[in-house]
C-alpha cells in the first residue's frame, strides 16, 4: 500500500547469524525500539526522495499466539494491497 505498510517481527532470544548483521543498529528487546529503529533508518534514507516524508505518530501491534493466527494475519497482508483502489487515500 503506498500509504501505511504491514509486517510481522519475531522478537527471539535465538540469534540466526544468516541473516547477517542488524542494518538498523543496537535495538532493546522490545517493539517500541525495533519500530522506532526502523522508522529512523527509512526515514533517513526516504528523505533523500522526499524530503518531507514523515510517518504517523502511532503504530497498531497485535501478538500472533498460534500458528492458525499467523497464517489469518499473512494472508491479510498479502491481501492488503488488492484493496488499495477502495482506500480513501485512493488518488
Amino acid at each position: 500500500m503506498p500509504n501505511h505498510m504491514h509486517g510481522i517481527i519475531q522478537i527471539s532470544k535465538k540469534v540466526d547469524i544468516s541473516n547477517g548483521p542488524n542494518r538498523f543498529g543496537s535495538q532493546s528487546e522490545n517493539l517500541a525500539s525495533i519500530i522506532r529503529g526502523f522508522k529512523m533508518s527509512v526515514t533517513k534514507n526516504a528523505r533523500i526522495i522526499h524530503p518531507t516524508f514523515k510517518w504517523q505518530p502511532r503504530y497498531h501491534d497485535h501478538i500472533i499466539r498460534n500458528y492458525k493466527s499467523f497464517e489469518n494475519i499473512s494472508r491479510y497482508i498479502i491481501n492488503n494491497p488488492k484493496k488499495w483502489k477502495l482506500d480513501m487515500f485512493f488518488e
